[in-house]
């Protein structure tokens, strides 16, 4: 019984100890068991449990790397990548590398065009050589040679880490914590390395306010006022109340998409040349006929008007086209900002809701209309009921 709890004990002290020193671990103290990799400088990066080896022959342009991710599950892919245009994310010409679900390694190169990229496979603006990949022991390594233009001897550099789903597509990384620091700025000739702040996660928030403010503002507010219009003046007890909640409506929803339009611009300015032309023109599109609605308000005519159907005519077509341009641009927004799937679900379901609730009351608006007709029509028969 003795020797079993020393042997017990002994297996833990191992095991704490090993884990101890990975977690401690530093690129300096480390030795590539798989490749007989000497590099002439490395860096421990400060998120995600990452290292960067390298050696940089400022003549040719040509650096050999190592970029280590350790403490990371088999069902996870890695990436590092330089941004040559900017910094940040999108621009960044990217080495990833990840193990499919038969357990076969793969790395390849792929160009960051927007934040919904599912990193595709691509040629870089820059030669790669040679790329490969190996893990073992919870460690991800990116080998690699690129060739940089001549006298780019600091860069800006990004890292990143997020899930294989089953059908062996790379899922969107974390929106939150280290995921969102993960960013700097590479000297390769002196090793210095500059932390990168707030660059990522300050774009990252603008991003979600933006999506958050249209989608309250275009997506939910703009149809409820059409709802409240459309369905409330049928009721003779809701007059004139169904048309100012009406008015509440579409000036807040207008007034919040000009604020979403703002963090649009400015994100927009934050871009570094990549443009979702679709997603812009329909904004701007809205913006133009949000305004001639709002201009329609102090050219409506009277109800008596003979020009009065055709206010309406114009009124309603507007409407809807800005309803239905505005649920399409919110889904155009989650396939540039891919966030996690239980928010698109969750707006589908107000859709869905709000798609519920306007048959329900057409039908029920459709009888009180129908039955109103009937009594204007035939007074004689009121009579007689009453009697």
């Amino acid at each position: 019984m003795k020797r079993i709890f020393l042997i017990a004990l002994f297996t833990l002290l191992l095991s704490s100890s090993s884990s101890f020193a990975q977690t401690t671990q530093t690129c300096t103290n480390y030795r590539f068991t798989t490749h007989n990799n000497k590099y002439g400088a490395c860096v421990d990066l400060q998120a995600l449990n990452s290292f960067l080896h390298w050696s940089y022959d400022e003549a040719t342009g040509s650096v050999d790397l190592a970029y280590r991710h350790v403490g990371m599950k088999p069902t996870r892919w890695v990436a590092w990548a330089i941004n040559p245009t900017g910094k940040g994310m999108v621009g960044s010409q990217s080495l990833v590398a990840y193990r499919n679900p038969n357990g076969i390694l793969k790395a390849y190169t792929s160009p960051v065009m927007s934040y919904g990229t599912k990193l595709q496979e691509g040629n870089l603006s820059f030669q790669v050589p040679k790329i490969s990949a190996d893990f073992s022991n919870n460690e991800m390594i990116i080998f690699a040679t690129i060739v940089l233009p001549k006298n780019m001897t600091t860069v800006s550099h990004v890292w990143q880490e997020g899930p294989v789903r089953g059908d062996n597509q790379l899922g969107m990384h974390p929106l939150g914590g280290d995921n969102v620091k993960s960013m700097g700025t590479l000297d390769l000739l002196s090793g210095k390395v500059m932390t990168t702040k707030g660059g990522t996660s300050g774009t990252l928030h603008f991003k979600q306010v933006h999506g958050i403010i249209n989608a309250v503002s275009w997506g939910f507010l703009m149809p409820v006022g059409a709802i409240t219009a459309r369905y409330m003046k049928v009721f003779q007890s809701a007059d004139p109340a169904w048309f100012y909640a009406h008015i509440i409506c579409q000036s807040s929803a207008y007034l919040l998409g000009i604020a979403g339009a703002g963090t649009g611009i400015y994100l927009g300015n934050k871009s570094h040349g990549i443009q979702h032309s679709t997603h812009r023109t329909i904004g701007i599109l809205l913006l133009v006929l949000g305004f001639i609605q709002v201009l329609a308000l102090k050219l409506r005519p009277k109800k008596e008007h003979k020009y009065r159907i055709w206010w309406n005519f114009y009124h309603h077509s507007v409407g809807y086209a800005i309803i239905i341009l505005s649920i399409f641009n919110i889904f155009e927004g989650f396939n540039i900002l891919n966030p996690l799937k239980i928010w698109r679900l969750v707006y589908a379901c107000v859709l869905i809701v709000l798609g519920a609730i306007a048959v329900i009351l057409e039908v029920v608006t459709w009888v009180i209309v129908i039955r109103r007709r009937r009594r204007i029509e035939n007074p004689a028969s009121n009579i007689t009921a009453v009697a």
